[in-house]
């Protein structure tokens, strides 16, 4: 049966998610970079902005909206301009496009340094390895979806 091109998006950024929930898992359960907290600092920062004290769930909700719905969509979107031959090259082209824009902007807007320097040479490999396994997972499970449908792999413009 075709996968609609919008559900193959959703369903990649949704596997994208799950691969990125379990290294979270595995960071926290060995103990790897425990004072390294992305999530928490951007709480805070996003706290501070409100000036209200957010909900962790919150932000645990708005993490999967962004990784399974919104990263998802954007790769689908621009899919066909993303270098790369098969869905694991293209999605590591993007994960380090997201690793830059991250480590460049997001990371210093709150708190972290750039790539997360503040946090010792480990955080801008770790966040670079997690963002890639990611987007490698996002990006393997989308061109898989759309060979699998026979189907157009970019979602067009309404």
């Amino acid at each position: 049966m075709p996968v609609p091109p919008f559900m193959a998006a959703l369903l990649a950024g949704l596997s994208g998610t799950l691969a990125h929930l379990l290294l979270m898992s595995a960071k926290s359960a060995f103990n790897i970079m425990p004072d390294f907290q992305p999530y928490e600092a951007l709480q805070m920062t996003l706290s501070a902005m409100t000036g209200r004290e957010l909900h962790p769930l919150l932000l645990w909700l708005l993490s999967w909206l962004n990784g399974a719905l919104i990263v998802g969509f954007i790769f689908a979107r621009i899919w066909r301009r993303v270098p790369g031959r098969s869905g694991l090259a293209k999605g590591l082209v993007f994960g380090m496009a997201a690793w830059l824009i991250m480590g460049l902007a997001i990371f210093p807007l709150i708190g972290l340094g750039l790539f997360g320097s503040a946090y010792g040479i480990e955080a801008p490999w770790l966040s670079a390895i997690m963002l890639l396994i990611y987007s490698a997972t996002m990006g393997s499970a989308y061109g898989l979806l759309c060979d699998a449908a026979g189907a157009s792999r970019e979602i067009s413009k309404p």
